[in-house]
């Protein structure tokens, strides 16, 4: 896909697109953010979808607690821990010079269990949804059945006559493959080449099929595709838009929710709350954004980060083209320590479904990545892979360059009771001795 003379010319008017070539790091605004229930009247999605998702994964949760013996403790239920980071925003406070009022917590996605990514949230979900609605199909089950059924020869024989494929730059594709490989799917992952070697050399453990390519992100989805249409029996899973990878995402703000209840956080008009998530083709934070926004509306305010080598859903919103561009329309390599956020174009689906929901989009470089990484380390002892530390600066970056944004929703009087999570997105299965290279990388730039 090519741009046409009419969106090249358009892009030679639009005096953002030159700071993404020349891989500023900076903040954009979203102008077409709405009012949330003027919002709402647009979506084709709603909090009772959320539920939905909810009650599925209540119904696997005793397969999930028979199958993975580290659910036990909580009940079969993938979950995260929310950790308060203050060392780490006093460090950011200082780095930056200036005062960062509210509190800094981590939304720990990188320490879920299965799959140590935020992408569990998501293809274990869909997965599991799959799973069910053969098995309900096939009249092995139920939905008043005890799902621990699934964990005997019979099921696991029934599901090796499907196949589950997936197009992943690495977290993906753990999760999908792990649970495929769980329940008995045969499953193919293919993955780019960007993908970390340990990430290949897991799945291939698990019984998955990995394969390699030598290209980008949207060509392992391509080829992904393809051979589930030559494949019988076959599910896709689209991560550029489907709909049940987004609302398995969704489910984590009623999660949240308990665990700022949980806390005595309060979120409301004085209380505003401010979530920074990383963002690779979109599916994620799209997910976990709307889901937000379904449960605590125009007080929560929610921002992407992206790689300056990266910046995909960025250039698609703010031009307007969404999928219809990529990076390397603009010249960009999409070359980027963060491999999970190595990603060229844009879901379609979640870059026009967010549109009224989100509050903004800014970069930051590799190197900033590996700084953080190190701060967060030495500051919390939280060790996470250079993706998921594109949240973390999103407190500064909201309050030295989001001042409009600020004044235009009336929240300057209120930040000294704000609540800012920064959603670590993955991180704890990365092997020790990846691990120490990151750090040593941090420590180079320090």
């Amino acid at each position: 896909m090519s741009l046409t003379t009419e969106q090249q010319a358009l892009l030679n008017t639009l005096l953002l697109v030159s700071q993404l070539q020349e891989q500023h790091e900076l903040q954009w605004l979203n102008p077409a953010l709405k009012d949330f229930k003027d919002a709402q009247n647009t979506l084709i999605l709603n909090i009772k979808d959320i539920q939905c998702a909810a009650e599925r994964l209540q119904r696997f949760a005793a397969y999930i607690a028979d199958v993975f013996p580290e659910t036990t403790e909580s009940h079969g239920l993938i979950e995260s821990p929310l950790q308060a980071i203050p060392s780490a925003q006093q460090a950011l406070s200082n780095i930056s010079a200036m005062p960062l009022p509210g509190k800094l917590w981590m939304k720990c996605d990188s320490h879920l269990p299965v799959s140590g990514s935020i992408k569990a949230r998501g293809g274990i979900y869909e997965v599991l949804k799959h799973a069910e609605t053969l098995a309900i199909t096939a009249g092995l089950l139920n939905k008043n059945s005890d799902y621990r059924v699934l964990n005997t020869p019979e099921l696991r024989d029934f599901f090796a006559q499907h196949s589950i494929i997936v197009g992943s730059t690495g977290n993906l594709g753990l999760s999908i493959g792990i649970m495929s490989a769980k329940l008995g799917f045969q499953v193919s992952v293919h993955m780019s080449a960007d993908a970390r070697q340990w990430k290949k050399d897991l799945l291939r453990s698990k019984g998955v099929t990995v394969v390699e390519h030598a290209d980008d992100y949207s060509k392992a989805v391509e080829e992904g595709r393809e051979q589930s249409i030559r494949t019988p029996r076959a599910h896709f899973i689209d991560d550029e838009n489907s709909q049940d990878l987004f609302l398995g995402y969704s489910v984590a703000a009623l999660r949240l929710q308990k665990q700022l209840d949980e806390h005595k956080i309060t979120v409301d008009e004085n209380h505003p709350l401010f979530v920074y998530l990383p963002c690779g083709v979109g599916g994620g934070p799209g997910g976990v954004a709307f889901g937000l926004k379904q449960v605590f509306g125009n007080n929560v305010h929610c921002f992407f980060a992206e790689p300056t080598q990266s910046p995909c859903m960025l250039l698609g919103m703010y031009t307007g083209l969404h999928d219809e561009i990529c990076v390397q329309d603009i010249g960009l390599m999409n070359k980027t320590c963060a491999d999970g956020l190595a990603v060229g174009r844009p879901s379609a689906f979640v870059g026009k479904f967010i549109e009224p929901l989100l509050s903004g989009i800014y970069t930051i470089n590799d190197d900033n990545m590996y700084r953080l990484l190190k701060l967060l380390k030495d500051t919390e002892q939280l060790s996470l892979e250079p993706s998921a530390l594109a949240s973390l600066p999103g407190i500064v970056n909201l309050l030295s360059n989001g001042r409009a944004y600020l004044e235009q929703h009336n929240l300057n009087s209120k930040m000294e009771s704000a609540t800012h999570i920064s959603w670590a997105t993955g991180g704890s299965m990365v092997p020790k001795e990846e691990q120490d290279r990151y750090y040593q990388t941090a420590q180079k730039l320090a």
